[in-house]
């Protein structure tokens, strides 16, 4: 089967947006190159392997590519992501110059070659990311196995904000909470929450692919009882004490990895929803959103606990008052 490929080259700040754009316009697969230049240093902290070489991606820029059925109307689907890419900077996002570039592919050139470049990898002390086709003997009894099977919609789990709040999450979860994961993606920080002892983590998305793809990680993992996913945001289950959540409100943490933008509508959501003591992290916020994040929080009643960094971006963990 032919796919058409339309690659667009943008800066990694914009790369959220840019690629919920092309699902939003059908892609049926997203994949996201970011910056591999030698200036760029290679956390090695817990005994990572790169197979791969550096790309020659420019520090701070990123390719895009979306893959879209044979048929589809490329110049219109340009005409239609275009705008709305030029919309971003009246959200502070820069995009750069951006430059879009078509040609036609067939379905063996791009749908299963980017597995190739996804290999097990120690994200944390005690966490370890593992697709579910490689083979991987942990080191030591302590290593966690995340298995992950992302698919073409979602990342493999190591973008630094992934990895930040994997992180983080091994240093506030003490073993017994109830964790909320909103915005969870393939499911990956609720996976990791359990891991690492959470009693039970309710995971929310409102995509639908997105709640599906968690189910189906959750499922590999063995964790269909302890993890509950579903189509929902925050705002839906406050106040509810519904038992098929499998968590009781207020919770002890919740987490949340989207963008900077979203963080700030919800702040209030995540206060209430939070017991007296209880932990916010979040994570998503590009450098140049730190303060308006840092702002938003304090004005909701939180205390910045820490503040961590993986290049360019932020995580902040705030504590309930």
């Amino acid at each position: 089967m032919l796919w058409h490929e339309l690659t667009i080259h943008t800066t990694e700040e914009a790369v959220e947006m840019i690629s919920n754009f092309l699902h939003e316009a059908g892609a049926g697969g997203v994949s996201i190159e970011e910056s591999g230049t030698l200036n760029k240093k290679r956390d090695t902290t817990y005994g990572e392997l790169y197979e791969f070489p550096l790309n020659d991606i420019p520090e701070g820029f990123a390719v895009i590519k979306g893959y879209f059925s044979e048929g589809t109307d490329m110049d219109g689907l340009q005409s239609e992501v275009s705008p709305r890419i030029d919309q971003l900077s009246e959200f502070d996002i820069q995009t750069g110059e951006v430059r879009f570039e078509t040609r036609t592919v067939d379905e063996n050139d791009w749908a299963n070659a980017w597995k190739q470049y996804f290999k097990p990898v120690r994200v944390s002390e005690r966490l370890t990311i593992k697709p579910t086709w490689e083979e991987y003997t942990p080191e030591s009894p302590n290593e966690k196995i995340i298995e992950l099977d992302p698919g073409m919609a979602f990342g493999t789990g190591t973008h630094p904000t992934t990895s930040l709040c994997l992180r983080t999450l091994e240093s506030v979860i003490q073993g017994g909470e109830e964790v909320i994961d909103v915005g969870t993606g393939s499911g990956i920080l609720a996976i990791g929450a359990v891991h690492l002892g959470a009693k039970h983590v309710l995971a929310l998305d409102l995509d639908p692919v997105a709640v599906a793809s968690a189910k189906e990680n959750v499922e590999l993992n063995g964790l269909g009882q302890q993890i509950t996913v579903k189509e929902s945001d925050l705002l839906s289950v406050l106040g509810s004490q519904d038992p098929a959540l499998g968590v009781k409100l207020p919770v002890k943490v919740i987490v949340a990895n989207i963008l900077a933008e979203i963080i700030m509508l919800f702040v209030d959501d995540v206060y209430h929803a939070l017991e007296s003591g209880g932990v916010y992290i979040t994570s998503g916020i590009w450098k140049n959103k730190e303060q308006l994040v840092h702002d938003a929080l304090v004005a909701s009643g939180f205390e910045i606990s820490s503040v961590h960094r993986d290049e360019d971006w932020i995580a902040f963990v705030a504590r309930k008052r």
